[in-house]
């Protein structure tokens, strides 16, 4: 199995710190995020990861330059000129990917959720995705989805938000064939919703999306 780490974003709400260094490549507990997702990847196996980048590529590249070496982990580079938000970025990908579920993770969220758990059987032939979901946090009180028997809707009684960690199908894509476009994941995974095809779980371990200074001082201190 494959992953994808999504790296190319500009990062505005963490401004002035990502002037200068990547969103994905602020340091948390001693290494760059981005860092500390490759690492858990490795440790359950997944070894073949796709990164986008596109602000301050250059920057990731190069840290990273040695990473077969220094983690145990090859990575390809899909670079973008100008950043093709969650969709456009996987989407570019596709040749990078394979026809094979592959795990999605954004590089701006933290969480402690076992990735073993992505190795099972979540992604049946009847999904197209599974998505990780966790509880609503304050900056986005009212939820992404809802959970019900298993698959994500709409309209259930049980509101979460999307953590940024899942699993997709690349078929998903099948009808995305334009690979410079931006569009956001949500644009894609919104049909497959409506049919049935989107599984998920909820999390409640910890999870932190880092999206703002605060938020990002907020997970710093877990490791005081």
């Amino acid at each position: 199995m494959k992953a994808m780490i999504l790296a190319a974003g500009r990062g505005e709400r963490l401004r002035p710190l990502t002037d200068s260094t990547p969103k994905p490549m602020l340091q948390v507990a001693g290494k760059p995020l981005l860092e500390h997702h490759l690492m858990r990847l490795a440790a359950v196996g997944i070894t073949d990861i796709v990164i986008n980048t596109s602000w301050l590529a250059e920057q990731i590249e190069e840290y990273f330059s040695d990473c077969e070496t220094r983690l145990g982990v090859t990575i390809s580079w899909s670079r973008e000129v100008t950043a093709l938000e969650t969709g456009g970025g996987i989407a570019r990908a596709l040749p990078l990917l394979g026809d094979e579920p592959f795990i999605l993770i954004n590089g701006d969220v933290w969480s402690d959720y076992p990735l073993k758990g992505l190795l099972g059987n979540k992604l049946s032939d009847s999904l197209d995705a599974w998505l990780l979901l966790v509880g609503n946090p304050t900056h986005n009180p009212d939820g992404d989805f809802a959970l019900q028997g298993g698959l994500v809707n709409y309209a259930g009684d049980h509101a979460a938000t999307f953590s940024g960690i899942s699993l997709i199908r690349p078929a998903l894509f099948a009808n995305y064939v334009e690979r410079d476009s931006a569009f956001p994941l949500r644009d894609v995974l919104r049909p497959a919703i409506v049919a049935g095809r989107v599984g998920g779980e909820i999390y409640t371990g910890s999870w932190c999306d880092v999206g703002t200074l605060e938020r990002y001082e907020q997970l710093q201190a877990l490791f005081d």
